[in-house]
């Protein structure tokens, strides 16, 4: 345990190098919610019973909380490729904590999370989105997101420990884009059937977006009638959402890097 942060900080900047040396992947990572906003934004602004303008304010924090659980495909990808290249036994011959291995992937995703939320924030504030909580509210929303970020990490660095192959991994990782479809980061779930809404509203996607959203003071930071629990007080359930995931996937990503494969 004493020496899981140092070996866990060493991880982080091997991490960090790793990704200044592929700037495309860290492009794309931040230029397709760009282009999500822009075409959401414009083209289904247009079509909805919201006035454009309120439809941005509304989609700017699901952005952002998608782009939060993207931290499941990007967990998965950097863990399922480190034990499919034998980089993860190499780490177990070392004398390390056998936790730091994944805390330091984990922790470097949530650094570079940060840094590729800032054009997306940028460009939501260009196309009219504002923070009306003031700074309090805008830090407690990045808190939410970051939480969030850290613990689908997690969940991402288990299945890709346990999958099959780094393209197994990948075809999952890319199955994850639905989920955010399957909650209220792009659309309110009020108008959806029932039991559509129902699994929306229980989706953690929807919780931190109608979180960020009741943070910075936008439009569908409010509940619906009869809304499940989460979406009905989603600060809370953000958390507990995210506390959730940690402290289940936390340990079962550690204690099988520390397994291996097998």
């Amino acid at each position: 345990m004493s020496t899981l942060l140092p070996d866990g900080a060493a991880v982080l900047t091997r991490q960090l190098q790793k990704a200044r040396h592929a700037p495309a992947l860290l492009a794309l990572t931040q230029t397709m919610p760009i282009m999500l906003l822009l075409f959401f934004g414009y083209v289904f602004g247009s079509a909805l019973a919201m006035p454009g303008s309120e439809y941005r304010e509304f989609l700017v924090p699901g952005l952002l909380a998608a782009t939060a659980a993207n931290g499941l495909m990007t967990g998965m990808f950097t863990a399922a490729q480190d034990a499919h290249r034998g980089v993860a036994d190499r780490f177990r011959t070392l004398p390390m904590s056998r936790a730091a291995v994944p805390l330091g992937q984990t922790a470097a995703d949530l650094v570079t999370t940060a840094v590729s939320m800032v054009p997306l924030i940028l460009v939501g504030l260009a196309m009219g989105w504002r923070v009306e909580n003031g700074l309090p509210g805008a830090l407690g929303a990045l808190g939410v997101l970051l939480l969030f970020r850290f613990a689908t990490s997690w969940v991402g660095a288990y299945l890709g420990l346990v999958s099959r192959s780094e393209e197994a991994a990948g075809q999952l990782g890319s199955a994850t884009f639905v989920l955010p479809m399957l909650s209220s980061a792009y659309l309110p779930t009020g108008g959806l059937p029932g039991w559509l809404r129902t699994l929306a509203e229980w989706n953690p996607i929807s919780a931190v977006a109608t979180a960020v959203r009741t943070l910075c003071g936008n439009a569908g930071g409010e509940a619906a009638a009869g809304a499940a629990w989460p979406a009905a007080h989603p600060v809370a359930g953000a958390v507990l959402w995210s506390v959730a995931l940690l402290a289940l996937f936390g340990p079962l990503a550690a204690r099988r890097f520390a397994r291996g494969r097998g």
